[in-house]
């Protein structure tokens, strides 16, 4: 096995600096998450507003945000708007602010689908049967809108998770900066570490988005039948 450089694996704390580096991945993710599902929900909301202003500004937030690349934005943040402006703001900050604004916008399209895929006779429904709009939308369009909406915000969540491998280039120590850093340090006792660095991050992250992956399409599975 020493051959191949599985042993660089098992060398000192290498595993655990690979977890620990894995945590600092989580961390940023579920921050990013948690913050963009609330946000997106009202941004949704905000993209439903019939007022031209309203729309122009959604959409120019939304056509931005996915227009530019997500490691555009994580060196705009980082290395443009914090010193152009004198702002003391961390890698990690700075960090779970760009993931956080990329979730939000794509959260609040999410939200936007699922409203207009309610059909307008339920609207009309409720409001025959005497129901307020608040009692309309609790009762008869938020359980429908959760039903669209819940599997793809989890692999949304995913696709977060994933994304986050691009922190490594402002210099924040995760997973993959944790295995590049354990192969500079083995690169002559073990020449071939890459490979089994490497797929063991894969591992990694194929065991935090799997379960997440699988909830989605159970979810989304459960409901088509129901």
């Amino acid at each position: 096995m020493q051959a191949l450089g599985i042993n660089v694996l098992f060398e000192g704390s290498n595993f655990l600096r690979l977890l620990g580096g894995l945590w600092v991945t989580v961390r940023i993710s579920l921050l990013s998450v948690a913050l963009s599902l609330p946000l997106g929900v009202a941004f949704g909301l905000f993209m439903m507003v019939p007022h031209p202003l309203a729309k122009a500004i959604s959409r120019l937030y939304l056509d931005f945000i996915r227009i530019m690349p997500q490691l555009v934005l994580l060196f705009l943040v980082y290395f443009g708007v914090t010193r152009a402006f004198g702002l003391n703001l961390s890698a990690w900050a700075s960090a779970v602010l760009v993931f956080t604004l990329w979730g939000t916008a794509e959260m609040g399209d999410l939200v936007r689908g699922a409203l207009i895929s309610i059909p307008k006779h339920q609207y009309e429904s409720a409001e025959a049967l005497g129901m307020s709009p608040l009692q309309t939308f609790w009762y008869v369009i938020l359980p429908q809108t959760l039903r669209h909406l819940l599997p793809p915000a989890i692999n949304l969540t995913t696709r977060i998770i994933k994304t986050t491998s691009l922190v490594v280039l402002i210099g924040i120590v995760e997973v993959l900066k944790v295995g590049q850093q354990v192969i500079d340090a083995n690169r002559f006792a073990y020449p071939t570490a890459a490979l089994w660095v490497y797929g063991t991050v894969f591992l990694l992250y194929f065991l935090v988005c799997w379960p997440i992956s699988l909830a989605a399409k159970r979810l989304e599975r459960n409901w088509k039948g129901a």
